[in-house]
């Protein structure tokens, strides 16, 4: 029996594209050249090709969109390890916004609002979102007021720690506040 071309259910292997153009595959007349060990200036892409066959490194387009495109006369591995580093570095720098969610019904008692204040004084206090809200089930709807109310003196007792990013709105059974804080959390 003859054995079939087939690859299973993935195909055939393919080898992963450049991101960049290098080499040969930089098609247009000419470029600028970047880097270290060459002088800054427009080049045509064949002596450009030469000057970086002569350092035994590769000829990488970094720019396509620039008019003449930008090159760099680099190892073409070590500038993809690079960009990798870099782009790990920067998502390592992004803070994250933590927004915190506090719950309160539209007769929520004296007690209880006492007690989610201290949580979100907590939470400002560390550098993150809070999100307060209050929730009307069936027929409570009719007591919107009095949760704008409760939402805008949530507010007014949190001025110290947060400023207000988001006045009270109703959307659907809910109504909500968004507090961000003040200063940026210490590290």
């Amino acid at each position: 029996m003859a054995k079939s071309n087939t690859f299973g259910n993935r195909g055939p292997i393919r080898k992963k594209e450049p991101e960049h153009r290098i080499n040969e595959h930089i098609r247009v007349p000419e470029v600028r050249l970047v880097g270290d060990n060459v002088e800054t200036g427009i080049y045509p892409t064949r002596q450009a090709l030469a000057m970086a066959d002569d350092l035994e490194l590769d000829l990488v387009e970094i720019s396509p969109n620039a008019t003449p495109p930008v090159c760099k006369i680099i190892d073409y591995s070590k500038f993809v390890y690079e960009q990798k580093k870099k782009q790990k570095e920067i998502k390592a720098n992004a803070k994250q916004t933590v927004i915190k969610e506090i719950r309160f019904g539209p007769n929520t008692s004296e007690h209880d609002f006492e007690f989610k204040l201290k949580h979100a004084m907590r939470f400002l206090e560390s550098g993150e979102k809070v999100r307060a809200y209050v929730h009307f089930k069936g027929r409570a709807i009719v007591f919107k007021e009095q949760g704008e109310i409760l939402l805008l003196r949530f507010a007014q007792a949190l001025e110290d720690y947060g400023k207000v990013e988001l006045l009270p709105k109703l959307e659907g059974k809910r109504m909500f506040l968004t507090l961000a804080p003040k200063v940026a959390a210490k590290k």
